[in-house]
């Protein structure tokens, strides 16, 4: 049999024998809603918790709309064009209104990129700001939380009249879930704020996990940071493995993401009925695996499912290779120290901190559990050598490492949208 998996823009097809399939793991399936962008708008009026935006907007002499970046497949194009609308009529002229992309760490979004996240007709006419979290300058200080960390904010976000973060709700390795408070933390946030949050002291908590926010440290801190930077009005969406708009959540920082949380986790959490020897992953097709940095959180999304020294082969196309040099080197410090458990001792020391270590330390935990990681992509065969993986040629070959190791009658689960649908043993 023939199962399509996410893969770059594409996706691509698996052959593999229907005795060898344990479960084909898809998002249950989810009511669509038609006329998207009419509804956007009734969201928008009859928001959740709050006055309609344009109430809230009147009298405002300039807005900053937080947007994700490359990274994340929000439907910009059909979320963002309602909502300027609604600020321009309530009075806010045209250049007042700024695009502020959530980059956290990441890179800057620029060029054509800025044209297919925004689209022509708000990339021509309105200022767009990547946000650059290594730029101390640009950072205003807010205070600090209860547990003492410092609160730093790109300053265009906090000096504006009207606040406004836009997203996607859909299950996050660190945070439980994306959206709502993450637009802030870490995406727009100073590294200062940020390593906290994605240090050991966080990470390695049991709560820091996908689909969990209670007792989660860091959707605990995100809250807490977003509240006192002072969010007015959040609209997130959440969408199906076809990238369409399932449910629209506007509103109050807190009860619209909560009530977007509680729809999406019904679609985005699946029972089995047993721990599995083998899965097939993706990274949830593009844009989320353009690097091998991201397709860490499709590895990280089977932990709940796979036994221990089980196998996993991942489908990801790393079009832009490992990702930042960060990441690398980070991947190159843990091969040079040889030790899973002395990596986490060491970064876990924030003299030796460094950006983008809490993805390797995800990927030692994913490690730390199963045998072996075949991975088929489009990597160098010299950027092979930091992943650890074992490269193959075609997902068919992966199938066949599994058969060699685990005996041709193998049950295997398939994932087609990666982490992006969170398994668990009922």
């Amino acid at each position: 049999m023939k199962i399509k998996m996410l893969y770059g823009k594409k996706g691509i097809d698996i052959d593999i024998l229907s005795q060898n399939v344990y479960k084909i793991i898809r998002k249950k399936k989810m009511p669509l809603i038609e006329k998207p962008g009419e509804k956007i708008k009734e969201s928008l009026n009859n928001p959740i918790g709050t006055p309609p935006l344009s109430e809230i907007a009147k009298g405002k002499k300039d807005a900053v709309i937080v947007v994700s970046d490359i990274t994340r497949p929000v439907p910009n194009k059909i979320i963002l064009p309602p909502l300027i609308a609604m600020l321009r009529a309530s009075g806010i002229s045209k250049n007042s209104i700024t695009i502020l992309i959530a980059t956290g760490m990441h890179r800057p979004n620029i060029g054509d990129e800025l044209v297919e996240l925004l689209g022509k007709d708000i990339t021509k006419n309105y200022k767009i700001v990547n946000h650059d979290g290594m730029r101390k300058e640009n950072m205003g200080y807010v205070g600090n939380v209860s547990n003492g960390t410092n609160i730093y904010i790109n300053n265009l976000f906090l000096k504006a009249d009207l606040k406004i973060l836009t997203g996607l709700i859909e299950p996050h390795f660190m945070a439980g879930f994306s959206g709502g408070r993450k637009s802030v933390l870490p995406g727009i946030s100073s590294i200062e704020t940020i390593k906290y949050y994605h240090s050991p002291q966080v990470l390695e908590s049991p709560y820091a996990r996908n689909l969990v926010l209670a007792n989660n440290p860091f959707h605990i801190g995100a809250t807490e940071i977003s509240k006192k930077v002072g969010v007015d009005f959040i609209l997130n969406v959440v969408i199906d493995e076809d990238r369409n708009i399932g449910g629209i959540f506007a509103g109050d920082l807190q009860e619209a993401y909560d009530k977007g949380v509680n729809f999406a986790k019904k679609y985005s959490k699946v029972k089995i009925k047993e721990p599995v020897d083998a899965v097939i992953t993706t990274s949830a097709g593009y844009p989320l695996d353009k690097t091998y940095y991201q397709t860490v959180k499709g590895l990280v999304g089977v932990l709940d499912i796979i036994k221990d020294n089980g196998i996993v082969v991942v489908l990801s196309e790393c079009s832009e290779g490992l990702g930042s040099k960060y990441f690398k080197n980070t991947l190159l410090k843990l091969k040079e120290m040889g030790n899973y458990d002395k990596f986490i001792t060491y970064i876990s020391n924030m003299d030796n901190f460094r950006p983008d270590q809490w993805e390797v330390e995800e990927l030692v935990k994913v490690l730390k559990k199963v045998k072996k990681i075949y991975m088929f992509s489009s990597l160098s065969d010299s950027d092979y050598n930091y992943t650890y993986t074992e490269k193959i040629n075609s997902p068919e070959e992966g199938i066949k490492k599994i058969k060699k190791e685990l005996g041709d009658n193998v049950k295997i689960a398939l994932i087609p949208e990666g982490p992006y649908v969170i398994p668990q043993v009922n």
